[in-house]
């Protein structure tokens, strides 16, 4: 008889109300794909930890904002990592999957990101700027985003905060990766129109830019969206490391594009589980560079 087919637990908010996205398509979409290879069943993130112990993974994907459920999802967290179960993306990840201070850090480093402090005595390090973004650090989806100019800096309550220089951008452009391989890129030309993304075709030095914090990431099974903007001296910037549930905008690719995606995650998920090792496949290309 043949084996039995790997179990994916597959958690979703479906009734999540993203601002100009629709995450119930967007699982619809890539559900149906997987169920060609995979048994699915789907969940809430809320019901994740009780149900996972009878499947051979587990996918997050547009399980919306941690923070609404904080509690539940470290529960969750604490017994996948006890308890050896595989998870997508895995547990290891280093940027939103465990809070924002990534940015602190990277910037540190000397990485291109948008600079970024977390203390009263740091903002000198900061450049000039009509105002300024504030942040929580385990904030999401813009919750909890301020602009406040920089008189006011001081005296504010630092230690679960994050202050940058508000940007003014000429773009943001998104980077899609599976694993440690771009499949396609997204920008929204209009900087006020955040998901009104178009197709992108990134120039190598975009391709570098991008990979060099997929590879700092280090998750060897995932999917992870590189966000950026385009600075007003023609320079991308770092916005957001999205490695722990990043909307793909996949009714927005073509075909070819959306299907060799499916295709590449179908792939690393057979590698999660043990049944194959993972080769690199060039991404379909679309679109000119804008």
């Amino acid at each position: 008889m043949p084996s039995a087919r790997p179990r994916i637990l597959y958690v979703s908010d479906l009734a999540y109300p993203a601002k100009e996205r629709r995450y119930c398509d967007e699982d619809i979409t890539l559900t149906s794909s997987l169920r060609e290879e995979f048994d699915i069943a789907v969940c809430h993130p809320l019901d994740a930890a009780a149900l996972m112990s009878g499947f051979d993974a587990v996918v997050v994907r547009n399980s919306g904002p941690v923070l609404h459920y904080q509690a539940a999802y470290d529960a969750f967290r604490e017994r996948a990592l006890a308890d050896g179960v595989r998870v997508y993306n895995q547990l290891s990840g280093k940027g939103d999957m465990a809070g924002k201070g990534y940015l602190l850090e990277l910037t540190a480093a000397g990485f291109p990101v948008i600079p970024t402090v977390d203390s009263a005595p740091d903002l000198d390090l900061l450049p000039e700027a009509d105002s300024y973004a504030v942040k929580p650090k385990q904030g999401a989806d813009s919750i909890g985003l301020e602009f406040v100019p920089r008189e006011r800096l001081a005296g504010l309550p630092f230690g679960d905060i994050l202050v940058q220089p508000r940007i003014d951008f000429r773009y943001e452009v998104s980077f899609y990766f599976v694993d440690d391989t771009l499949q396609y890129a997204l920008y929204a030309p209009d900087p006020e129109r955040r998901w009104a993304l178009e197709p992108y075709e990134p120039t190598s030095e975009d391709r570098e830019f991008a990979q060099r914090f997929v590879d700092w990431n280090d998750i060897a099974y995932g999917i992870q969206r590189v966000d950026a903007c385009r600075a007003p001296g023609g320079e991308l910037l770092l916005v957001e490391l999205e490695d722990l549930n990043p909307y793909l905008s996949l009714d927005l690719l073509s075909p070819e594009v959306r299907d060799a995606f499916v295709s590449r995650m179908k792939t690393s998920l057979r590698a999660l589980l043990g049944q194959e090792t993972v080769r690199a496949v060039p991404p379909v290309r679309q679109g000119d560079h804008p």
